[in-house]
């Protein structure tokens, strides 16, 4: 069974800094960590790889320094890792990264099973896996809270719905959008991370891809765009009122309409 995991370096903190121009996150730098919600989508790779006798490849897009997830992924036991990472790929909104990743999976080629995280923690958006599914043309599920069993054709798998939890049988090739706490995730070993500290990190660019028309991708392939974004403002104004009840009372509702709270 050959597994494809999709994963993300996300900033460590909402310290950040944003493109003014573009509304972009700024990553090159920044402190970043995996996406962790793709801890749990890297564990169920992780299992099934061992119970099937499995192959477990990650991808992710970034700049460079984006290597750091997928030298992660190896110190827990992933076969392999592919960097998307091109100046004409940044900026890319959903639609423009499920389009670069599933080219980047294309690529890759000879895959079972494509399992991907939930959803970010700089984006939330959760609809890069589902999308990809659509670019690859292959089915896909979400909502997945467990992996009952995998064959040599299908896979059966439990979802978590709004309203109650459904059991379902899906084909080879297909993605899965797994949920949080849908296993474990392992911790690093410090002895997978010496041995596979030389371990090569295949690299593809613009160039490598199928399709190569820069439009399709990054800012230019991106529908839509931030229109501004910036940090909370913080507010530290205290007051303080010691009138009686009717007085305090009065004084809340003025105070709130004031504030347009009411």
């Amino acid at each position: 069974m050959n597994i494809i995991v999709c994963i993300k370096q996300v900033p460590s903190s909402n310290k950040v800094d944003v493109d003014p121009e573009t509304g972009v996150i700024l990553r090159d730098g920044a402190e970043s960590k995996m996406n962790p919600y793709d801890l749990y989508a890297l564990e169920s790779a992780l299992k099934l790889k061992e119970e099937k006798n499995g192959h477990v490849t990650v991808v992710t897009m970034g700049p460079p320094q984006a290597k750091a997830v997928i030298r992660e992924a190896y110190s827990m036991g992933v076969d392999h890792g592919v960097l998307l990472t091109d100046r004409k790929f940044g900026g890319a909104d959903v639609l423009a990264t499920s389009y670069a990743l599933s080219q980047g999976i294309e690529k890759i080629g000879n895959y079972d099973l494509i399992i991907c995280g939930k959803q970010t923690t700089d984006g939330d958006t959760a609809q890069v896996g589902p999308e990809i599914a659509e670019w690859l043309d292959i089915p896909s599920l979400s909502y997945v809270s467990e992996i009952l069993d995998a064959n040599e054709d299908h896979v059966q798998v439990e979802m978590d719905m709004p309203d109650d939890i459904e059991i379902s049988n899906i084909k080879y090739p297909c993605l899965l959008s797994v949920e949080k706490d849908i296993v474990m995730p392992r911790l690093p070993s410090y002895i997978l991370k010496k041995d596979t500290k030389d371990r090569e990190i295949e690299v593809l660019t613009l160039d490598d891809m199928n399709d190569r028309d820069e439009n399709n991708y990054g800012l230019n392939g991106s529908p839509t765009q931030v229109q501004r974004m910036f940090p909370p403002e913080s507010n530290l104004e205290q007051e303080i009122w010691n009138e009686d009840e009717e007085e305090l009372t009065v004084k809340l509702f003025d105070k709130l309409k004031e504030l347009k709270f009411v």
